[in-house]
């Protein structure tokens, strides 16, 4: 072998072993440090009155939080939740360019430690007395909807810790959610989509983009999870590309859609309605 072969390939090997380390947590934390974290930073809205109100969770893209996520937040709060809007990037300080370069690659944060995020969110949720948490939903694009397939299928106990980072969760940490809508979700490498049931069985719809050139076919891969978890229904949006409520998008594969921003909207409404 080459001596610039030989460098190159072990170049290639020590990329995947670093990889392979920056998507597992650094350190166990509990969930009361998860919420120390990320609750500075919950962008939340809810309707006047003091409640409680039922609780929608929102969970980001893998890019970072855009500005469409805000008029979401609207149309959930004019429909009577209170709702808590994730920031899983700030707290740790990583930046969009450092997201899309990372995140969004696999290499950090994949969606079953993310899952410890939205666990923390409900922990806190719990706890505040305008929130009903007998009446939690959650919503997430793309990694975040990821994330929300990924905090049902994984096995309560070692593995979960593990995952997540979290050492002491309780044995159900999304008590509660009630329903859940997954948005173009990422269900390649890595994750759990289609090889595990559920621990719960939320009234759960994942959003299908037909022209989705960014995560790709995820049809076949959620219909096998549907056949293991019967409360997942599938919605495939015509038309449709990935992104398709970010009017400020730069990726040429996105497409802004105002009809299907206002069909999902219209999804959100029912959703909260029926908890």
């Amino acid at each position: 072998m080459r001596p610039c072969l030989r460098r190159m390939n072990l170049g290639i090997i020590a990329l995947i072993l670093a990889l392979m380390g920056a998507s597992m947590p650094t350190a166990a934390e509990t969930l009361q440090d998860r919420v120390e974290l990320l609750a500075p930073h919950f962008s939340v809205t809810r309707p006047k009155g003091d409640g409680p109100f039922p609780v929608l969770i929102m969970l980001h893209g893998c890019g970072g939080p855009r500005p469409f996520t805000d008029h979401t937040a609207e149309v959930a709060t004019r429909a009577g939740a209170g709702v808590i809007n994730v920031d899983s990037y700030r707290p740790r300080r990583i930046s969009r360019v450092s997201a899309l370069a990372t995140v969004c690659t696999g290499a950090r944060l994949q969606g079953r430690e993310r899952a410890g995020d939205l666990y923390a969110a409900m922990a806190w949720a719990r706890r505040q007395s305008w929130a009903d948490g007998s009446r939690v939903a959650a919503i997430g694009w793309s990694h975040g909807a990821w994330t929300i397939m990924d905090a049902l299928a994984l096995r309560a106990g070692a593995e979960m810790r593990r995952a997540t980072g979290l050492e002491d969760l309780p044995d159900e940490p999304l008590a509660g959610l009630n329903a859940a809508l997954i948005v173009y979700p990422y269900t390649g490498i890595g994750s759990f989509a289609g090889r595990r049931e559920w621990r719960l069985a939320p009234r759960s719809t994942a959003i299908i983009a037909q022209h989705d050139y960014i995560v790709g076919q995820t049809r076949g891969t959620l219909e096998r999870q549907r056949q293991r978890s019967p409360s997942l229904d599938l919605v495939l949006f015509e038309g449709a590309t990935h992104a398709f409520e970010d009017a400020q998008a730069s990726d040429p594969r996105v497409r802004y859609n105002q009809a299907a921003t206002a069909r999902e909207h219209g999804m959100i409404r029912d959703m909260i309605a029926g908890m």
